[in-house]
């Protein structure tokens, strides 16, 4: 299954670098979503930001959080898909970067979509679920 059939309509959503930390946080409350992709325009990506990144910052910004920007707390090296890897590979790379969100990008490298863990979780049960119809199917009724 390729990472295309996941994105289907789903919509992505964007934060500027120079949003407050108070914004965000108030995105990613009323969008019930766990990250945003840092762009400026919608398309390029400058980083990533996510419940993650505020939590590590509260330790370290925690006296000063009213005056960051979320260029201060996202993470820059973001590492994306397209539409043609597939849901194994994706997985593969979130196990192995211990990611939540990853966004993804045409051929040009322009942002077309997010997906979060959750997608792929989803995805995987439900080629599970169908899997094991088929097998119960077979069961039931040997041709």
């Amino acid at each position: 299954m390729k990472v295309s059939s996941l994105i289907s309509g789903k919509a992505v959503y964007t934060v500027t670098a120079e949003a407050s930390i108070a914004s965000l946080v108030e995105m990613l409350a009323s969008l019930k979503v766990g990250a945003l992709v840092v762009s400026p325009d919608g398309i390029r990506i400058a980083g990533i930001v996510s419940e993650r990144d505020i939590v590590a910052a509260l330790p370290i910004h925690f006296h000063e959080l009213g005056r960051l920007h979320v260029r201060d707390i996202m993470t820059v090296n973001v590492t994306s898909c397209t539409p043609q890897s597939t849901v194994a590979e994706l997985m593969t790379l979130m196990t192995d970067k211990r990611i939540r969100h990853v966004p993804v990008v045409n051929d040009s490298g322009d942002l077309i979509s997010i997906v979060s863990i959750g997608d792929v979780v989803k995805s995987h049960v439900s080629e599970i679920d169908s899997e094991r119809s088929a097998l119960v199917d077979y069961v039931q009724n040997p041709r």
